[in-house]
């Protein structure tokens, strides 16, 4: 599926090739399209299978009862560290139509599972399938865009899936409510993950030349040449920029964040006397409100910056918990309250963080780049379920949610201090400062 021959590609673009939205209108939001399959993959899970692991198979840990999550937010690092070098070595949509390849079995499993076991495994193929196909719509629209637009790109394409993952965990609530935990609520995820793959193979069309474009028109000439070694990108942005570093430990802070609702929210507020159907609504309008707004907030960061609505952002976020870990006496209100405020502070946070990075990468590199801040991210899911589990088992669900919004904020606080603005920059060192 991956051919070789794309591992050496021309330096220069192909003619008629051109950067824009209006532009590449068609690709751009038949990619919109796409990525709301993807995210609509992991929307299947975020109601219904807390609940299988407690009450189907009388799972009594908090840690072994989140370890799917761990094990989907580990292999989906780790995926989008991998998906960023064979983006570069082959192409974006062999990339693409790999991950949702890897995503076919996913749903039959969930649905049909014997054991527990058989959850984790299918959290292994969704880890690894979204961390290839999320991680290729973001770098194609990146490509396609070029930097003017940028904010307002990943602002749509989050937007796409984010929505796609609180209307689907809305729909699989009331279809659990109505049905039962299995196998019904899983059945969207057969129709998703048909429909992504025929379009990725069908439709969607490489972006590569576009890259290659964008080098040309923005950046210094040789800088594509000399493009560094993957282990420099990933020291670059782990922890030797200071930029690159606030924003990848913010969006591994932000997943975390995430990773704790996935698995506390179901358990938390049925614990507290809240339905199938009400936590079917609290799930969906935490990741509804943070799709919705990004279409906002990307635009508004293309406009005063990427810093100002990361760091405001990680603070509501914060506001998010304290909201719900202190208004349980009404349990729905404080949930749907506190989801709102979460969903908006990632509103403010999560395409604006994916722009910074496509600020200062080169698009030589960018997509190995953009892979190694993917890579932190969505570590965060494994970090938040571990650490929601442990702190769980010792002190109660309600404490994870105080300990999420401590760390939330000072995670905040740190991205105040050690980052730059990088709205239009090109924050890319000389070509001579490039490992060989």
């Amino acid at each position: 599926m991956m051919s070789s021959r794309a591992t050496a590609p021309s330096r220069m673009p192909r003619a008629g090739v051109m950067l824009g939205m209006r532009e590449n209108a068609g690709q751009f939001w038949l990619l919109v399209l796409v990525n709301a399959f993807v995210g609509g993959m992991v929307g299947l899970e975020r109601t219904v299978v807390p609940l299988i692991g407690t009450e189907e198979f009388r799972i009594g840990s908090a840690v072994v009862a989140f370890s799917f999550i761990i094990a989907f937010g580990v292999v989906k690092a780790i995926s989008n560290l991998a998906s960023g070098v064979l983006a570069d070595r082959f192409t974006r949509k062999s990339v693409l139509i790999a991950g949702w390849t890897v995503a076919l079995p996913v749903p039959f499993m969930l649905a049909w599972g014997p054991s527990w076991w058989w959850i984790i495994a299918a959290n292994i193929l969704l880890g690894m399938s979204q961390g290839l196909a999320w991680s290729m719509t973001v770098n194609m629209k990146i490509d396609l865009v070029g930097p003017k637009y940028r904010g307002l790109a990943m602002g749509l394409n989050e937007f796409a899936g984010y929505a796609a993952v609180g209307l689907t965990a809305l729909a699989t609530g009331f279809i659990a409510a109505r049905s039962g935990l299995r196998p019904e609520p899983f059945y969207l995820g057969i129709v998703y993950s048909v429909l992504g793959l025929a379009l990725s193979v069908w439709l969607v069309r490489d972006t590569r030349a576009h890259a290659q474009l964008e080098g040309a028109l923005h950046f210094r000439a040789g800088d594509a040449e000399s493009a560094p070694r993957t282990s420099w990108i990933i020291a670059e942005t782990s922890w030797r920029d200071r930029t690159l570093f606030g924003v990848s430990q913010a969006g591994l802070v932000n997943n975390l964040n995430d990773g704790m609702t996935w698995g506390v929210f179901p358990l938390l507020f049925a614990a507290h006397g809240v339905g199938l159907g009400g936590i079917g609504l609290i799930k969906a309008v935490y990741p509804l409100t943070w799709g919705i707004g990004q279409v906002v907030t990307g635009a508004l960061s293309d406009q005063v910056g990427r810093k100002p609505l990361i760091v405001a952002g990680m603070s509501v976020q914060a506001a998010g918990h304290i909201v719900i870990g202190f208004g349980l006496a009404q349990p729905f209100i404080a949930g749907m309250a506190g989801s709102v405020l979460l969903g908006a502070g990632t509103a403010m946070v999560y395409p604006v963080l994916l722009a910074a990075v496509g600020d200062v990468a080169h698009p030589s590199w960018r997509a190995r780049a953009l892979g190694v801040y993917r890579f932190w991210r969505d570590l965060g899911y494994a970090v938040g379920a571990l650490v929601a589990g442990l702190v769980a088992g010792a002190f109660g669900l309600v404490w994870s949610v105080y300990v999420a919004g401590g760390v939330t904020f000072a995670s905040g606080l740190l991205a105040w201090v050690v980052m730059r603005e990088t709205r239009r920059s090109h924050g890319v060192p000389r070509s001579a400062d490039y490992p060989r």
